[in-house]
C-alpha cells in the first residue's frame, strides 16, 4: 500500500470536517487507521500518492461522484439480522398490541444494507399479516441501499433469525447463489428504500407509528443529535415510539419524549381538541 497507509494531520482533519458537515458523523481523532483502511484503495485506483491530492480531487467539480463514494465508505456500519433482539420483542409484545390504527407505518431511519428493515418486516408480517403495514427504510448511502433492495445476504449473517421466520420469509440460494440467503419478495414489497440525510427534515408529511434509529446517535455530537431528533419527531405521530440503540440515550436533549425504558421513548398523545363541560 505504500504511502496510502500514511495520512497527514491536515488531510485527516479535512476529511473529518467534510464527513461531519455533510452527515453529522464525528470521526474520532484516533481513527486515522479507519480512514486510511477504508480509503487507501481509492487512492490506488486514481493514482494519488497522498490524501491531500485525493481530497483536493473529491472537492473539485470532477470529484462529485467520488465524494459520494468516500462518504459511503466512511459512514457505512456493520449490521446483522435481529441485532439487539429485545427491541424486536418489544415491537411484537408491547407496541403492536397497542396499535389502534388500520395500518402500521414504521421508519427504519438508518437502514444500512437492510438487515434491520427486513427484521422489522418479519415481525410485522408474523403479527399483523400481509396487508396492514409498511416500512420506509432510509440511509445516507446510496450504495448500501442498492444492496438492501436486493434482499440477498451471505448465509453466515442469518444466525440471529428465529427459525420460523427463516422458514417463512427466507430462501437459501442454490447453484451460483450457494451460501446466500434471499428475503422473499412478498416481504420486500412492503419496504420502500430511499436515500435520506438525517440532518434534513423529510419533505413529505408522512407520519410514522414507530421510528428505529439505532446505533447511529453515538457518532453525533449533542448539537447534531438535537437537530436529528427534531427532524424525526416531525414525522412521529402523537403516541408514536422512538427506538435507539442500547448504548444510546437522549440525555441532555430537549425532546418532550417520555422514557419507556432505556433506549425506548414515546411521544405524548395529542391533547384533546376540546373539553366537554358538564352543563
Amino acid at each position: 500500500m505504500g504511502s496510502q497507509t500514511q495520512i497527514s494531520s491536515f488531510a485527516f482533519h479535512k476529511i473529518r470536517d467534510y464527513v461531519h458537515r455533510t452527515a453529522g458523523i464525528i470521526i474520532g481523532a484516533d481513527k486515522t487507521a479507519l480512514v486510511t483502511g477504508r480509503l487507501w484503495r481509492r487512492l490506488e485506483l486514481f493514482g494519488f500518492d497522498s490524501y491531500e491530492a485525493y481530497f483536493s480531487f473529491v472537492s473539485s467539480p470532477k470529484g462529485a461522484q467520488e465524494r459520494n463514494t468516500m462518504l459511503d465508505l466512511l459512514t457505512t456500519n456493520e449490521t446483522y439480522f435481529f441485532r439487539e433482539p429485545a427491541h424486536f420483542n418489544f415491537l411484537r409484545d408491547e407496541i403492536i398490541p397497542q396499535q389502534g390504527y388500520n395500518k402500521m407505518r414504521v421508519w427504519c431511519a438508518a437502514s444500512s444494507t437492510g438487515e434491520e428493515a427486513h427484521s422489522i418486516a418479519m415481525v410485522l408480517a408474523d403479527t399483523l399479516g400481509k396487508t396492514n403495514w409498511d416500512i420506509l427504510a432510509t440511509d445516507i448511502s446510496g450504495k448500501v441501499l442498492e444492496h438492501a433492495r436486493t434482499g440477498v445476504y451471505r448465509a453466515e449473517r442469518i444466525n440471529q433469525i428465529p427459525e420460523d421466520y427463516l422458514k417463512n420469509y427466507c430462501r437459501r440460494g442454490i447453484g451460483e447463489y450457494e451460501g446466500m440467503l434471499a428475503v422473499v419478495p412478498s416481504l420486500r414489497s412492503h419496504i420502500t428504500f430511499e436515500q435520506h440525510n438525517l440532518l434534513n427534515a423529510r419533505e413529505d408529511d408522512a407520519q410514522f407509528d414507530v421510528i428505529f434509529l439505532r446505533n447511529v446517535m453515538i457518532y453525533f455530537d449533542n448539537a447534531t443529535k438535537q437537530k436529528v431528533v427534531e427532524n424525526l419527531l416531525r414525522a412521529l405521530r402523537p403516541g408514536g415510539w422512538l427506538i435507539l440503540g442500547h448504548c444510546e440515550s437522549l440525555q441532555g436533549l430537549n425532546t418532550g419524549l417520555t422514557t419507556v425504558r432505556p433506549s425506548i421513548y414515546r411521544k405524548p398523545q395529542a391533547a384533546a381538541a376540546f373539553k366537554r363541560f358538564a352543563s
